[in-house]
């Protein structure tokens, strides 16, 4: 591939599918001087600069964007999306251009310098701890957060609109945590391919996690096509799929991408369930709520798999790397409570959350809170 238009796609029964991987998605609208100057680089292709007098790519610093934002994490995530679907009409060869590579340098040293100070680590925790300490559900399954508030009171339209902005990552389940594959050994390494290949469908590409959540999106009446809701993304969403890329493309962030999966898989069966209840209440389909059924019983037994054998065959070999592990689930955290607090204040106020009006109109029966 160069990065030129995608061919037309099949009509094969067997392919249609897995269509929304397909194609590229195109550019994203810019949202500050950070993306616009990127994507006008982008478009440029490998040609030259026409202009020698055009502006170069800025030099990010915290004094001059801010870290969580939406103009520093769209750009970041258009960085990292070279590493993944590219976009259409620019060239693959870009995935390794010098400058980009040394802007992408820039931007993750702002990202990763906010949550080292946001996410400080106290020398006496262990992965063992932390891990213990998300497993603390609420006495009587009262809780707050989004699991809770789409079980409870969600409306279809809000359920639809969680449904789009988590298929940025959703849509390439498991893919950023492939990364670690190749840094791991031994027992880790072992037991994070058995995690993945079940993420990848244990070898049937029907029921890969991603074609799951695809059939979902369908359910919901949302388009599968990949990164078709980048643009209604807020910031708080693309930093927690940024957060994955970053760990994973960083050697040196091996253990804190150890202690993210730890941490998504800990928490993911009971979420899973609540998040079933909320598809059955507002009548989602079968497809949606076989998405977090499986993840049920799936997360269930990859957590004591990811616990004992990932987490703790790491740590049996470098036990120096707890720390890191510790960081990786609390940033994790922090990410997801950003993004929990963004969405739960737009939906107590009965918008959607979303960047702007839906993408692609709301489907038949949004905005409905059935029962």
């Amino acid at each position: 591939m160069t990065g030129a238009p995608a061919p037309a796609l099949s009509s094969s029964p067997a392919l249609s599918r897995q269509q929304f991987r397909l194609r590229p998605p195109p550019l994203p609208e810019p949202r500050g001087p950070l993306s616009a100057a990127l994507t006008a680089r982008l478009s440029r292709g490998t040609d030259p600069d026409p202009d020698p007098g055009s502006t170069p790519l800025p030099v990010p610093s915290p004094d001059n964007c801010s870290p969580y934002g939406d103009d520093l994490q769209l750009a970041l995530y258009v960085l990292y999306e070279l590493h993944y679907q590219g976009f259409q009409d620019v060239p693959d060869s870009l995935e390794w251009d010098s400058g980009l590579l040394a802007f992408r340098g820039a931007i993750e040293k702002v990202f990763l310098g906010a949550l080292r100070a946001d996410v400080p680590i106290d020398s006496a925790e262990t992965a063992a701890r932390a891990l213990d300490e998300l497993q603390l559900e609420p006495v009587g399954d009262d809780g707050s957060g989004v699991s809770y508030f789409l079980r409870d009171e969600g409306t279809l339209d809000q359920v639809r609109a969680y449904a789009a902005v988590r298929s940025l990552y959703h849509l390439k389940e498991a893919d950023p945590h492939a990364w670690v594959l190749p840094r791991l050994h031994g027992r880790a390494k072992a037991a994070m391919v058995a995690v993945e290949f079940d993420e990848f469908g244990g070898g049937r590409a029907e029921e890969m996690h991603a074609q799951l959540f695809a059939d979902l999106m369908e359910d919901l009446g949302l388009e599968t096509t990949y990164g078709r809701y980048v643009d209604a993304a807020p910031a708080e969403v693309l930093a927690t799929v940024n957060l994955m890329s970053l760990f994973g493309l960083h050697r040196a962030l091996r253990a804190a991408l150890v202690g993210h999966f730890a941490a998504v898989e800990v928490t993911s069966s009971p979420g899973s369930r609540r998040l079933a209840e909320a598809m059955r209440r507002v009548g989602a389909g079968p497809a949606a709520v076989r998405f977090y059924t499986e993840h049920v019983t799936a997360d269930a037994v990859h957590e004591q798999v990811v616990r004992h054998d990932v987490v703790g065959g790491l740590l049996e070999g470098e036990p120096h790397l707890d720390a890191d592990v510790v960081f990786g689930i609390h940033a994790t955290t922090f990410l997801e409570n950003r993004l929990a607090d963004r969405l739960l204040a737009a939906w107590h106020e009965g918008a959607t959350g979303l960047r702007g009006a839906w993408p692609d109109g709301p489907a038949p029966g949004a905005g409905r809170s059935s029962g």
